[in-house]
């Protein structure tokens, strides 16, 4: 296990961020850049920090410590939160919280943070933008549709007003994602096409495989981009009575993991290897839906293998390494 002469449990927030030290230390300070120097200048040589993965506020403190030589690791909410609950903690405070995640450090073998690129970074607030303005323009064509078909006698100027908001919120859309496929375009355009050559993975589901696996360099192995999205399979089973349905985690991207699953029906129908795959589960009276999963988990180590070897999609090419597809 690692071992550090001090270890700092930091919790983030939007304006600020707390930091509890393993001698029961506790401070806080803004997070901004003179807040990030002001931390810096109090941590001892040798010294760890350890915070959530909570978006875009602990991106930036992350890179800066990472810049002066410091190890950081960034750890996901969902280990946090199981620890705190295995410690029976029940104050949710950030100093709390701050303390909890120290104590995790202390205890746990540490993965430490490797910032991504600065072209992926950007990619990646602007990839959460376009979600954000695509659940707006969800919630505006879910109220249009209430006002014209619920409402008796709507009037014509709120339709007229909600109409105009998605109007502006698509144009908005596009411009992001045309903004997206330049940068991509740019600094990975040659495995932006490559992934395409796999029959069923179209322009958006590339974008995001890039983006999210920062150029599949984020992982060793098709098996850790597969749980990182979410589609590895979990089995309920335990002694003798329980035998739940097996399924997948779903703690993973949840977008990434919707494309990869749409890309799944052409992919039965076009690829190959997928298509075999599909039909042999299907055989064996599996229903479509996990077939259709086995496909998605297929796509991504076809797209790891394209990203990883530097060629485009063959579809006579055989694994060296035979592998268990499904039960």
């Amino acid at each position: 296990m690692n071992k550090y002469k001090n270890y700092y449990g930091i919790d983030i927030s939007k304006d600020v961020f707390d930091v509890m030290d393993a001698n029961g230390k506790h401070k806080q300070y803004a997070n901004s850049l003179p807040g990030f120097e002001k931390f810096f200048k109090t941590m001892d040589k040798n010294s760890c920090a350890v915070m959530e993965a909570t978006g875009v506020y602990q991106v930036q403190l992350a890179n800066f410590l990472s810049s002066k030589k410091c190890f950081v690791s960034v750890v996901n909410p969902l280990v946090i939160k199981r620890f705190i609950q295995m410690n029976l903690r029940r104050i949710k405070t950030d100093k709390a919280d701050a303390e909890m995640i120290c104590k995790f450090a202390q205890q746990h073998e540490l993965e430490q943070y490797k910032p991504a690129a600065i072209y992926v970074q950007e990619c990646r607030i602007i990839s959460e933008d376009i979600d954000l303005l695509i659940k707006s323009r969800t919630m505006f064509k879910s109220r249009l549709h209430a006002m014209k078909h619920k409402v008796a006698n709507p009037r014509k100027i709120l339709i007229s007003s909600i109409s105009r908001s998605i109007k502006n919120l698509t144009k908005e859309i596009l411009l992001l994602e045309k903004e997206l496929k330049r940068l991509i375009q740019k600094h990975d355009g040659d495995l932006y096409s490559r992934l395409q050559t796999i029959p069923g993975i179209g322009k958006s589901t590339a974008m995001f495989m890039i983006v999210l696996s920062d150029s599949f360099k984020k992982f060793d192995t098709a098996k850790q981009f597969t749980c990182f999205v979410g589609l590895s399979p979990v089995e309920k089973r335990s002694g003798s009575s329980i035998r739940g349905r097996s399924s997948i985690s779903k703690q993973g991207n949840s977008k990434i993991r919707n494309l990869l699953f749409m890309c799944s029906f052409t992919a039965s129908r076009y690829n190959k290897a997928c298509r075999e795959l599909y039909e042999r589960i299907v055989a064996k009276g599996k229903s479509k839906k996990l077939a259709l999963i086995a496909v998605a988990n297929k796509l991504i180590k076809q797209a790891f293998a394209i990203a990883k070897s530097g060629l485009i999609y063959d579809e006579k090419f055989v694994s060296v390494k035979p592998s268990v597809e499904a039960n």
